[in-house]
């Protein structure tokens, strides 16, 4: 809280200089400035390529590391670092020609970094939550699970520049999802003598169009342009530089004197949003994933599935959409975004409804009288404190529940890391949480909550959502994959040990100049052939 308050008093300062003459925006950098000024919502979790989950850190690992492929314009994989990929007849092998490549300390990059990069996400003994992403490949789920070993994971290096994938079924979204950051490679050497080599700027290797360079925790990142880079002389920022703020008013008063290039939605003043949609300030852009709300159905009063959907019916997701966050979001009636393929959610329809308080109210007397509790044990709501929409998301809900239901919800603001432990843990009640799609596929959406993933952390379990999703993994044929895929989501919103809030969409506000930002629906932003171009001009 200190930085903060002293962030915003150096503003302050700055924008009363400014009244005296200064121009804001981009004009007030030189016209060579090729520094691009981003933020980052706290500090990163973590830079480890095959531990990055959250957005911020996803954003700053996807430009510092490159994989076998990398999304296009068109969001389309392509080859990166992977010269061609071929696939067999079957369906069910890749091999991987890689281009000659280097890592930012000079080493050669070889398809050995990549299986042992690949496996060491695979590793039971780390425990990475992005380790479920590989299940895809022969082996990497009994590995990862404990019920099989790291040599059967069907990922070899057959030379210095030849990777073999073999897949357990056909997969047809793998190529976009090794473009993801986990399945980045690792400089094998360099992990093997410092096993901490991602904790500090002075000893992080990377592969990308970025080296990181410095790194002041909890305060700001840089990462200057990576002269190893294989495609350098494409790349034409020098420098991108990551502040960390969390208060939305400081981050904006930072864009408005010209501190920052791009700042998100979720990063202006909530009150700012809708003003800024309206003007055209904020620039829209498709997006993925959805706010929705955990239920830990191993803590009372959640273990109970009729109070579960007693809460869920009590919310108006109508209003919390269109009023509290008010930037062009859509109420989720479903899990699934409407960005899916093959009109998945138009097709599933809506599964739920908003404030439905008659039957909201019988269900909790009903879950109530089932489990012989005269008053309902308590409850809680996490949410992480990262920016105020959170708080004010949280806040419109406990007033929901109180008014429709008679229940006070006490509300437990945590720092991001350690909401993400408690998350992690199963720590918690009722959480304010979000979800973003790894690749674009349904199955992506509906897969953290079969028993026992990493990602569920609900604790709930259903034999037939199991089934569903075992079949739907072996199923080739897309119109019957998309139906049990649809039986599946129903199952999940009947059984509610999640209900959805609202559906994402992307928008930024971004300095004149600002040009070659790859935004995709699905994945982090790529910094590799953006530009920043001054004019002089406020």
């Amino acid at each position: 809280m200190k930085r903060i308050g002293f962030i915003s008093l150096l503003i302050l300062l700055v924008a009363s200089g400014c009244l005296s003459g200064c121009t804001s925006g981009a004009g007030q950098g030189t016209a060579d400035d090729k520094t691009l000024q981003l933020i980052l919502s706290g500090e990163p979790t973590s830079l480890d390529p095959a531990d990055a989950f959250d957005s911020d850190t996803l954003d700053v690992t996807h430009n510092l590391f490159e994989g076998l492929m990398r999304l296009d314009k068109a969001h389309k994989p392509q080859p990166a670092v992977a010269d061609k990929a071929e696939l067999s007849a079957d369906g069910l092998s890749y091999t991987f020609k890689l281009k000659k490549t280097y890592w930012s300390n000079g080493d050669p990059l070889t398809a050995h970094d990549f299986e042992y990069a690949w496996k060491r996400a695979l590793n039971p003994k780390r425990a990475y939550q992005t380790a479920f992403l590989f299940y895809f490949i022969e082996g990497a789920e009994e590995y990862n699970t404990g019920k099989g070993t790291e040599d059967q994971v069907a990922v070899k290096a057959v030379d210095d520049m030849t990777l073999e994938v073999k897949l357990k079924q056909p997969t047809p979204s793998f190529l976009e999802l090794v473009s993801y950051p986990a399945f980045s490679p690792v400089n094998r050497k360099v992990d093997t003598q410092n096993a901490n080599w991602h904790a500090e700027a002075k000893t992080y290797v990377s592969n990308g169009a970025f080296k990181l360079a410095e790194w002041k925790h909890d305060a700001e990142l840089k990462a200057e342009k990576n002269e190893k880079y294989h495609n350098k002389d494409k790349v034409k920022l020098t420098t991108l530089h990551y502040s960390v703020i969390n208060d939305n008013k400081t981050a904006y008063t930072m864009f408005k004197t010209g501190k920052l290039d791009v700042v998100s939605k979720s990063q202006v003043p909530a009150d700012l949003v809708p003003s800024l949609m309206e003007s055209g300030k904020l620039k829209p852009s498709d997006g993925n994933g959805l706010a929705f709300f955990r239920f830990n159905v191993e803590k009372e009063p959640f273990t109970n599935q009729k109070v579960r959907k007693a809460f869920a019916l009590a919310i108006d997701r109508k209003t919390i959409a269109q009023q509290i966050i008010a930037g062009g979001e859509q109420p989720a009636y479903g899990y699934v975004h409407p960005s899916a393929p093959n009109d998945f959610r138009q097709i599933g329809g809506n599964l739920i409804q908003d404030n439905q308080t008659a039957e909201a109210k019988q269900l909790l007397a009903e879950g109530m009288k089932e489990e012989g509790w005269d008053n309902l044990p308590e409850v809680t709501l996490l949410y992480s404190n990262s920016n105020e929409k959170n708080k004010k998301v949280a806040e419109a809900v406990q007033e929901m529940i109180r008014k429709g239901l008679g229940v006070n919800i006490r509300l437990q603001a945590k720092e991001r890391k350690v909401f993400f432990a408690d998350e992690r843990s199963q720590n918690y009640k009722m959480s304010l949480s979000s979800f973003l799609a790894d690749y674009n596929d349904v199955y992506n959406y509906l897969e953290s909550f079969q028993t026992g993933h990493s990602m569920n952390r609900t604790n709930w379990s259903n034999a037939k959502y199991d089934e569903l999703l075992k079949e739907v993994a072996n199923t080739a044929d897309i119109k019957e994959r998309d139906r049990l895929l649809h039986e599946a989501e129903k199952i999940l919103i009947e059984e509610a040990p999640l209900t959805p809030l609202y559906f994402y969409t992307n928008a930024v506000v971004e300095q004149r100049g600002i040009t070659g930002i790859l935004r995709h629906p699905v994945g982090p932003s790529d910094y590799t052939q953006a530009d920043k171009v001054n004019d002089g001009n406020d």
